[in-house]
């Protein structure tokens, strides 16, 4: 009874703060690749998550022995995800207390263990979608606390723990609005083109849009200093968001598996049905 206790409020706690996330913007979410039956991406992933995520959040409804279903036996779950005296069996705690995690960050770390489900949208985006994609729009903000920002997520209290991994890059804006009405100047649209440089610091350049037909627009474009780390890091959090996408429902693959054996079985049964009904009517006329 404890433990479906603990499994509710877990799951309540990442609905509270998947609400707030979703509020921080609508920034378009890239499609994450798909790499949920790549065990090697899932155990990359897992480790990721042991060594970076799982410091200041939890994923208190994931045990560390169902790492196997993945391909890891218990030797190496000890040897290369254990650091601080957990059991094989243990949950997947962090080591931040909700006490501090709030009064660092502002809000309690949430707990990631279904993560990506929470974050799907029927008919629309997959939780792995916005995973994928937060962890890849981080940038240097100078003017924040963390001394870093989101485009998935503005005004996040989650500071680029993996910057190290991702490389040094610049983000340029591109905004194309209609200015109001100033004295000594009429409205009219103007381009806004801001770049983040890789320290944080930004620079605009205004410049207006004489018989501009347009709409309203907003780009970002990120520029790699460097390529080979940025790309090696994307590939890894395609790994991370494939094993918290796998983390939120470890038996979907047995699931779906099953359901095509089910169609298969109700296919043979319906056509085996259809001719002991037409062998049992072919006397009556």
């Amino acid at each position: 009874m404890t433990m479906i206790k603990k499994l509710l409020c877990a799951l309540a706690l990442v609905i509270t703060c998947s609400g707030a996330h979703a509020a921080g913007g609508a920034f378009p979410l890239e499609k994450a690749p798909n790499r949920i039956s790549d065990l090697a991406a899932l155990q990359n992933g897992a480790k990721l998550f042991v060594n970076y995520c799982l410091n200041c959040h939890s994923a208190s409804s994931m045990r560390y022995n169902k790492l196997k279903d993945i391909g890891l036996t218990d030797q190496q779950i000890r040897e290369s995800l254990l650091f601080t005296g957990e059991k094989v069996g243990d949950l997947m705690m962090g080591s931040v207390s909700a006490k501090d995690g709030k009064i660092w960050f502002g809000a309690t770390p949430p707990d990631l263990s279904v993560m990506a489900r929470a974050k799907s949208i029927n008919a629309g985006p997959t939780g792995s979608d916005y995973i994928y994609t937060y962890l890849r729009t981080y940038y240097r903000d100078a003017s924040k606390p963390t001394g870093w920002d989101n485009l998935a997520f503005p005004n996040s209290g989650m500071p680029h723990v993996l910057w190290e991994r991702q490389g040094l890059r610049e983000l340029t804006t591109t905004t194309v609005h209609q200015a109001p009405a100033q004295s000594g100047k009429p409205a009219g649209w103007e381009r806004i083109v801001t770049t983040v440089d890789a320290s944080g610091y930004a620079t605009s350049k205004v410049e207006p849009l004489a018989n501009y037909r347009g709409k309203a627009s907003v780009d970002h474009k990120f520029k790699s200093l460097e390529p080979q780390r940025t790309a090696a890091y994307d590939s890894d959090m395609a790994d991370l968001t494939a094993f918290m996408t796998w983390m939120s429902e470890p038996v979907q693959q047995k699931r779906k598996q099953i359901g095509v054996w089910v169609l298969l079985f109700l296919s043979i049964f319906f056509v085996i049905a259809w001719r002991l009904n037409a062998s049992f009517w072919k006397h009556v006329k």
